[in-house]
């Protein structure tokens, strides 16, 4: 009887902590309803204030913010959000880094310069693509958006028949670009045709989708931004069972989605070949393409694999709609990469190139005057690894209104390196010191102490990220500000 009675009391006992978790349980329920009725990011707040909150907390935790409640995933993935930042000032500069893995496939990192966190976008979609040269068929291939996986010399081969290469390879020669906050990957091959298909990262919505098509398939083309829209240039396509370089443009206005024509390329200089066989031996290609002082300008060079020879470049002026020729000492001068390719970034209104022919295992920077047409060495090292059996040794960025070098070194690091270049500009040799003490000078030069000019000659980088990536190279980069 005793034992009867003692395990009815232990029963009772541990009742207790059940009915209290059952109470514990319809009190969240209860509060989840009352939330769902309550339609307010933060009770008692106004939606207003909520928003003002959210936008001034940094950018690198709204992947966890968006597991708060739905109400505060849709905020935060909500234009309205991120309008505010630009209202009160909020607004963060992010560096996107593209790299390809040893299956060819683009992986996207992001990386936070105030926080120096790297973020993992997500992967690229699979897509359906339908053989242009078998239209009215349905079969479909399908394949990876994958990045440039063959060097430029397979496209120059590509030229002479010798295509083995592209038909090998899934995708090669997309292009990078970004305008109004989101990135765009544009073209490219597939089973040696040119593509047309573009598509578009929102960091918003930290999602990719597939955007309207290019009006010509094109890989290998260049992209500048001008007035807030993407212009892309040149390029090469698959005509006549091989490869043909591209002279026309066309420009996309983010705002309306639609692709525009632009009147094409002349490339005067591959006009006036002295020979018939020199034209159709020497291809002309555009190189590089930037945004500069209200004009896009484009390098250019005449190729014949192994072979290549600068010609200058042109210039686009959408105020006039035409082409003009590019001033000879920004053509001829223009520092250049692996097979010709030009590189360069704008900070602070000046355009900067990266001169690896100094040495192997450093390079120079310059900086273009446009006064003087020429190019002048600002940053007398830069301390790159070697990089002669690198697709893509080094990429330019410019970030927080500082000038930044990416590269991998031997041991599969990416380094981002950077420096802030206001403090050469009194080095050059045209800034004299009436001009230098100008703090209008149209070509953009300021007066520094002599402590900090001394600091920067001693050492003008500073290493603010690096990152391990194993095999895979570094293909493009893009800065976002939103």
């Amino acid at each position: 009887m005793g034992a009867l009675l003692s395990l009815n009391s232990s029963r009772t006992g541990m009742s207790e902590p059940f009915d209290s978790q059952n109470e514990t349980c319809k009190r969240q329920k209860l509060s989840s309803c009352l939330c769902e009725e309550n339609p307010r990011l933060i009770p008692s707040l106004p939606d207003e204030i909520s928003y003002q909150i959210l936008a001034r907390i940094p950018r690198i935790n709204y992947l966890n913010l968006r597991l708060v409640s739905w109400a505060w995933k849709a905020a935060i993935m909500s234009s309205e959000l991120f309008n505010v930042r630009k209202e009160i000032g909020t607004t963060e500069e992010w560096l996107y880094l593209l790299t390809k893995n040893g299956g060819h496939k683009l992986l996207w990192h992001g990386f936070d310069p105030l926080s120096r966190r790297w973020q993992r976008l997500p992967l690229m979609p699979n897509v359906a693509f339908e053989d242009e040269t078998r239209k009215g068929l349905s079969s479909l291939w399908m394949w990876n958006i994958v990045g440039s996986s063959i060097k430029i010399a397979d496209v120059i081969r590509g030229w002479l028949g010798k295509k083995d290469a592209l038909d090998r390879m899934p995708f090669c020669g997309c292009t990078i670009g970004a305008v109004d906050g989101c990135i765009y990957v544009l073209g490219g091959f597939s089973k040696a045709s040119a593509l047309r298909c573009v598509w578009q990262y929102n960091p918003v919505l930290n999602s990719w989708r597939e955007v309207s098509p290019m009006s010509t398939g094109r890989a290998y083309c260049k992209t500048g931004i001008l007035n807030n829209k993407l212009y892309v240039v040149g390029g090469v396509t698959r005509g006549r069972g091989r490869l043909t370089p591209l002279q026309s443009a066309e420009v996309f206005d983010p705002q309306t989605g639609i692709w525009s024509q632009i009147p094409s390329m002349p490339f005067s200089k591959a006009q006036i070949l002295p020979t018939a066989f020199l034209a159709d031996l020497l291809k002309p290609m555009a190189t590089g393409m930037t945004s500069y002082k209200g004009r896009l300008f484009v390098p250019q060079s005449l190729y014949c694999w192994p072979f290549f020879v600068d010609v200058g470049g042109e210039v686009f002026d959408p105020e006039i709609d035409s082409w003009v020729e590019m001033p000879v000492g920004m053509g001829e001068g223009w520092p250049a990469k692996q097979a010709g390719t030009k590189l360069s970034v704008i900070v602070g209104d000046e355009l900067y190139a990266l001169d690896p022919s100094s040495s192997l295992e450093s390079a120079t920077i310059k900086v273009y005057d446009h006064q003087d047409d020429a190019w002048k060495v600002v940053v007398g090292e830069v301390p790159i690894p070697n990089f002669t059996d690198s697709e893509t040794p080094y990429l330019l960025a410019g970030l927080i209104g500082k000038l930044h070098v990416i590269t991998k070194d031997s041991n599969n690091n990416i380094s981002v390196m950077q420096t802030d270049v206001k403090n050469h500009l009194t080095s050059l040799p045209s800034a004299s010191p009436s001009s230098s003490s100008s703090s209008d000078n149209s070509s953009g030069v300021h007066a520094e102490p002599a402590e900090s000019a001394a600091a920067f000659q001693t050492n003008p980088w500073r290493v603010i990220a690096t990152r391990t990536v194993g095999s895979s190279e570094i293909v493009s980069c893009q800065a976002l500000n939103i």
